[in-house]
């Protein structure tokens, strides 16, 4: 997306405009601005495949009965360590804030909290949920299974979905160390914007009906609404050569985590539909996890270890012509500095579907 094409609009503004579809769709005040917070958190970051141009998704979803806006929340299960809470089949965001929560506090009393989720729907990016234990000095872990989107290694259907990852660890003088990575090659909102630019895809990031490498993504997007067959590769692609196994195993560790132990939808069982092919509730399931550093050692001592660590990595001896070497999550605050202080850009095409939205829910489009 160039410059010249992109529009660019303020945070702000943009988080009050989606939080006041979602109170137009009957969702709590609270809820809708936990939601709009997540899609513009994304935006900010760079992760644009996961912002506002998902809110679409969720007014499609509240208008269909699939995403319920008041949903009942229920603690089905407690220990002093662990949670397992049912999401009611709403929105994915406010429970997920909710069993993050109660995970850090569980980490702050006891040294360590785990929360599953099901019943829920998508929750946004992983890292929003792991970064609110950096505020309590603990690691955050945050996990999701997803819609079925990707073939397992040596296989030509998809059977699982992009079942991203997120741990943050705070840091001293540092940034904090952010993973967020979803464990396919590519998470599908890349292949939406590949597929709204007209661009090619590069070779190894999914496969067509037939099991086959291809560079097409409306192909690609077209068989996921089918079922026609392929899908996204596994993170390290087609095969074992390059560990594509690895990746389809880090994936199918999510689904026991997000999926079988909360006993939420999982592998081809999540979004089901009936016989007619109506959508139900997609019994999505979430993980969370918050440790509480200092009950492994004392927290100074930990942050000037981490320090230690991403200062001996990025400074490093760089590869022949680059310029930088970056921690995870680097790039993602520096882009959010930048869009803070200049705008967000967003596509023609996600500008498009904004007013649209505005003008089918009656929210003034006033970006």
């Amino acid at each position: 997306m160039s410059e010249e094409s992109a529009t660019v609009v303020w945070a702000e503004p943009l988080k009050d405009f989606c939080t006041r579809v979602f109170v137009k769709l009957d969702v709590p005040p609270e809820d809708a601005a936990i939601t709009a917070d997540n899609l513009v958190a994304a935006n900010l970051r760079g992760i644009d495949s996961h912002g506002v141009a998902r809110l679409r998704r969720y007014v499609n979803g509240l208008r269909d009965g699939v995403m319920l806006a008041r949903p009942k929340i229920t603690v089905v299960h407690e220990m002093p360590a662990t949670a397992l809470i049912d999401g009611g089949a709403g929105l994915g965001q406010p429970v997920s804030v909710r069993a993050m929560r109660l995970a850090i506090e569980k980490a702050l009393q006891v040294g360590a909290g785990f929360v599953t989720v099901r019943n829920s729907n998508h929750y946004g990016i992983a890292g929003y949920y792991a970064m609110m234990a950096l505020e309590h000095e603990c690691i955050g872990i945050s996990m999701t299974n997803a819609d079925v989107l990707v073939v397992p290694t040596f296989g030509r259907d998809a059977m699982l979905g992009t079942n991203p990852i997120s741990v943050a660890a705070p840091a001293g003088e540092e940034r904090p160390f952010v993973l967020d990575m979803a464990t396919s090659t590519v998470p599908r909102g890349k292949l939406e914007e590949y597929d709204r630019q007209g661009k090619p895809l590069p070779l190894g990031w999914a496969t067509d009906e037939q099991g086959l490498p291809t560079t097409d993504a409306g192909r690609v997007l077209r068989n996921f609404l089918s079922r026609a067959g392929g899908g996204l590769l596994p993170l390290g692609g087609a095969g074992e050569e390059l560990g594509g196994h690895k990746g389809y195993g880090l994936a199918l560790l999510v689904d026991v985590l997000s999926g079988v132990l909360p006993g939420a939808g999982y592998a081809t069982n999540i979004y089901p539909k009936t016989a007619e092919g109506r959508p139900l509730p997609a019994n999505v399931g979430h993980f969370f996890g918050a440790l509480r550093v200092d009950g492994f050692r004392p927290l100074a001592e930990f942050k000037a270890t981490m320090d230690d660590i991403i200062r001996c990595l990025k400074h490093s001896a760089r590869a022949e012509g680059q310029e930088r070497i970056y921690i995870h999550g680097e790039k993602e605050f520096e882009m959010a500095e930048e869009r803070l202080a200049h705008g967000i850009p967003l596509h023609p095409k996600v500008v498009a579907d904004l007013r649209k939205i505005a003008e089918e829910t009656g929210v003034e489009y006033d970006l």
